[in-house]
């Protein structure tokens, strides 16, 4: 097992080289599914989350054909209908491949996913949507089973717009018949990359990027080539890196519409962030200043960034509050960086961060994905060493985070524990 080593308190300069959204990329790689044509994908992240899916894509019959950021998906006639526990266990992400099952061989059996162990992600809504519209489900031995004739479209209300939920029934809706109306949909900017995907087959979605999401179901799709979007949560947790060592950066690829909330809160922190042609550029003022932050669906403040904005307000001057709204066990990482000297406070779903002068190395451990890239980002502006164990996690969201770090000026290093 890898862990990383750093030695602290070296600003970061240079250019950084955002890598595809893995939260766009798994949604459209199983949107795959429903096109029987080859599929060509660019700037596709090669994360273990990447390798898993497409394990399961050629579990289910898909050909699969990989060449660094490239990969290409052909899901003719041989498709099989389960996605096995093996897999489905290590990535939540795996139910995806419900609704284009359904939609394409009217069955499907998958296991209830795994995942980061931050709270409850239930799939219920997944299923209570693909029911209005004909399938009928079964769960049992920890699988869901589930069958129907050709979907209908159907009238879909979910209770708070479900980032997973509107992805799986807008991907069954595209080939059910009839219209599908998805009310209170999640309006993040990945559903809006696989809205376009769909549309670059064949599909007929509009309203993506909105509350109201309408889908004219049609027959079959086509092939077509496309290009996953660049990753908005590493494009924050790079900007919090410029910040944290007063360092400068330009982000590659950056687009500042994808993540004007985080944006926001860091200007007002006191971080300095541009847009230019070159990318997004970001540099520290003479001092930074706590905030207020409260997480929210798209597009108010994500939570996959509350943790990496919380390692940059422990060096920050005054205090603020964070409340995690999304997640019911996304502070696991508090203590941790208490480790490393933050003084933070926690009541219910509330942080009180109460900035310090400087951070100290000592040895952490990484609870999920995003807390890994906060005890990165702390340990990158801590006194002496830190070493922070558990990093597969980090691995699941980050491309070579340390390589691009390193090349940034930083003194990091993976090493085995």
């Amino acid at each position: 097992m890898d862990k990383l080593v750093i030695e602290g308190g070296v600003p970061l300069h240079g250019h950084v080289a955002l890598s595809g959204s893995k939260n766009a990329a798994l949604p459209i790689l199983l949107a795959a599914i429903l096109v029987p044509e080859k599929v060509c994908f660019a700037n596709v992240p090669p994360l273990r989350d990447i390798t898993t899916t497409i394990k399961l894509l050629q579990l289910l019959g898909c050909q699969v054909d990989q060449e660094g950021p490239e990969v290409r998906v052909t899901a003719g006639e041989g498709l099989h209908p389960q996605a096995p526990y093996e897999l489905v266990r290590t990535m939540r992400a795996s139910v995806l491949c419900l609704g284009p099952l359904l939609a394409r061989l009217g069955e499907a059996e998958v296991s209830l996913p795994g995942g980061c162990a931050i709270g409850a992600r239930p799939v219920d809504l997944h299923l209570r949507a693909l029911e209005q519209m004909g399938a009928e489900f079964t769960l049992k031995g920890g699988d869901i089973k589930g069958r129907c004739d050709r979907l209908r479209g159907a009238r879909i209300a979910f209770d708070f717009p479900t980032v997973g939920g509107t992805e799986n029934v807008l991907m069954a809706a595209v080939l059910a018949e009839g219209e599908t109306v998805l009310e209170n949909a999640a309006r993040e900017p990945e559903i809006t990359d696989l809205a376009r995907f769909l549309n670059a087959c064949g599909a007929r979605v509009t309203g993506h990027g909105t509350s109201v999401i309408r889908v004219q179901g049609v027959t079959s799709l086509r092939g077509t080539d496309y290009t996953i979007m660049p990753d908005r949560i590493e494009a924050g947790t790079y900007l919090a890196a410029a910040a944290i060592t007063d360092g400068k950066l330009v982000l590659e690829n950056g687009q500042l519409e994808h993540i004007e909330a985080v944006a926001a809160k860091l200007q007002e922190m006191g971080v300095h962030i541009e847009e230019r042609p070159e990318g997004l550029v970001a540099s520290r003022g003479k001092e930074l200043h706590g905030v207020d932050v409260t997480t929210q669906p798209y597009p108010g403040f994500p939570t996959d960034m509350q943790a990496q904005i919380m390692a940059l307000m422990a060096i920050s001057h005054g205090s603020g509050l964070i409340k995690e709204t999304i997640f019911e066990n996304r502070f696991m990482h508090v203590s941790e960086l208490v480790r490393l000297g933050a003084e933070i406070k926690l009541s219910g779903q509330s942080a009180m961060v109460r900035g310090v002068s400087s951070l100290y190395g000592a040895p952490v451990m990484a609870s999920d994905l995003r807390a890994s890239a906060s005890l990165v980002l702390a340990g990158l502006a801590a006194q002496g060493r830190t070493e922070v164990r558990r990093i597969y996690h980090l691995d699941r969201g980050y491309v070579r985070m340390e390589e691009k770090l390193r090349q940034l000026g930083a003194r990091i290093w993976r090493a085995s524990e």
